[in-house]
Formats: structure tokens, C-alpha cells, sequence
């Protein structure tokens, strides 16, 4: 009876492990968070309520986000879209003595020295959201729209490399769908497969 016990109580943990690692669908909802912000300040999903929502998972350390931060790509993402009133959050879910963890200063610096223009930058350390989303990779990239559901989640582009040279001949997945979101549009490709590091976890 205690090995059965036992077992179901196993069992129980391993299910609860995999539903917190489920990602949401595209179309589903999208998980409502709240997160301390580099600036100490808390920031929830449902303060954007109305407005179109960027999760952009990061790592400076990870030569994949080098790839867009280095040449730029991703700065100039940021500033295109959200001067169209879209809400741009990077995510920093690295625990602590992990390839990438900052504090808020730091996190601040790294923004300020790479030209980064998000709206506001999440210190995740316990990887909450990070799980909540089922976030793979730096980058993987996440679109909720006005509603708050999910509309876009997987990778920036379609080239799978660290090297800047390959940004030229990839297709911008990422682009194309806030393009086609904020156009009242269908993503046509909502879902893909994102590329990078993996998230460094506690």
C-alpha cells in the first residue's frame, strides 16, 4: 500500500512538472504574469490589456542573441514596433550563476551599451514566466494580441545560426507577423520552430 502510495504521489509530481512546462497554444489565452521590472517596478500582463504584446526571452551571453543584438537586428525590431504602440518585454529568466543573470542595474547597463529599446525589461531569476511559457531557447519570441491571446510564438527568423551574415537571407518570422497582427491580418506562419541557447534555468 505505501509503495503504491508512493508511486501515485510520483505520479502527481510528474504531472504537475509537465503542466508547468506545457506552452500555451497559439490562440489560447496567454498566461497572465507579473514580473519585477530592471527598474524595480512590478509589470503585469494586464496592464497592456488593449495593445499588442511582445515576450522576447534574452541572453547576452548566448552568441545566437549576440547574432541580432551585435548587427543590430533586434534593436531595430524593437524601435519599429514599438513607435506603432506595440508593448516590447524582454525576458531575462537566467537564475542566478547562470550565463546570462543580471540584476536590475545591470540589466540596465546592457540595455543602454547595446542601443536595446524595449519597453521594459523582466528579471525572471526563477524562471516562472519562463516555465509558464514553456521558453526554450534565447531568443524565442512570443506575440499576444489585444484580446490576450497567444498569436505568434516560436523563433525570430528562419536561419538557425549565430552568424549576422545569415540575417540578410532569412525570412523574418517575427517582422511578418506583428506586420501582419497590427494590419488586422492572419499571421500566416504562427507558430515556428525558435533556434538559440537554451534557457539557462535554476
Amino acid at each position: 500500500m505505501r509503495l503504491m502510495n508512493n508511486l501515485g504521489m510520483i505520479a502527481a509530481g510528474l504531472a504537475f512538472s509537465a503542466a508547468a512546462w506545457a506552452a500555451p497554444s497559439v490562440g489560447a489565452p496567454a498566461p497572465a504574469f507579473s514580473a519585477v521590472d530592471s527598474d524595480g517596478k512590478t509589470v503585469s500582463l494586464a496592464d497592456y490589456k488593449g495593445k499588442h504584446v511582445v515576450l522576447e526571452w534574452t541572453n547576452d551571453g548566448c552568441p545566437f542573441v549576440k547574432k541580432h543584438y551585435g548587427s543590430g537586428n533586434m534593436q531595430s525590431l524593437q524601435k519599429e514596433f514599438t513607435a506603432q504602440n506595440v508593448v516590447w518585454l524582454s525576458v531575462i529568466s537566467s537564475a542566478p550563476g547562470q550565463q546570462g543573470y543580471v540584476d536590475g542595474a545591470a540589466a540596465n547597463k546592457l540595455t543602454a551599451a547595446r542601443g536595446a529599446a524595449p519597453t521594459a525589461v523582466l528579471l525572471d531569476p526563477k524562471g516562472d514566466i519562463g516555465r509558464l511559457y514553456g521558453a526554450k531557447t534565447t531568443p524565442h519570441l512570443f506575440v499576444i494580441d489585444p484580446t490576450g491571446k497567444l498569436e505568434y510564438a516560436g523563433g525570430i527568423d528562419s536561419i538557425a545560426s549565430p552568424d549576422p551574415a545569415d540575417i540578410a537571407g532569412a525570412t523574418p518570422f517575427l517582422k511578418v507577423a506583428l506586420t501582419e497582427a497590427l494590419a488586422g491580418k492572419p499571421i500566416s506562419t504562427p507558430v515556428t520552430k525558435p533556434y538559440g541557447c537554451s534557457v539557462k534555468y535554476g
